[in-house]
């Protein structure tokens, strides 16, 4: 084998590790819950809802949670065209860049919705118990940061 060939499968095969790499961390933050769970916890536990707010609340969750399961299961889909498309390309091509074009598309869908259904949620609340849900909301998203 020419010292060439030798470095362009080197070449490749690094890339090749570098879009896996990618693939997988990439699934790492589409797996992770967009809203933790902590949030739900404090508006069921914490915030003295009248059954009428668990009722609409309840409702309010079960819309959510289809519209969830299909955005995931839109970003499984767009994984795999990814990983198809680093399996053609050994690099960001085209078909990779095209493929994660979709997928930060699709993720940032997901984000706005979860955004809608927080402020659904708290739109159910009266303003004392908005004040508890804020805080939670907060934390929630700055919990990371801390």
């Amino acid at each position: 084998m020419t010292t060439t060939l030798k470095r362009s499968w080197l070449i490749g095969l690094i890339a090749f590790i570098a879009a896996l790499a990618g693939v997988v961390a990439g699934r790492q933050l589409v797996n992770r819950p967009v809203l933790p769970t902590d949030l739900h916890a404090v508006l069921h536990r914490e915030v003295d809802l009248t059954p009428e707010q668990h009722a609409r609340i309840n409702r309010l969750e079960a819309q959510f949670a289809v519209r969830r399961q299909s955005l995931e299961l839109e970003m499984r889909a767009e994984n795999a065209q990814l990983a198809m498309a680093i399996e053609t390309e050994h690099g960001i091509g085209p078909g990779v860049t095209a493929a994660i074009d979709r997928s930060h598309t699709t993720m940032g869908t997901l984000q706005k919705a979860t955004l809608e259904h927080v402020f659904a949620m708290r739109a159910v609340l009266r303003p004392d118990q908005a004040t508890k849900f804020d805080r939670a909301v907060v934390q929630a998203l700055t919990a990371d940061a801390r």
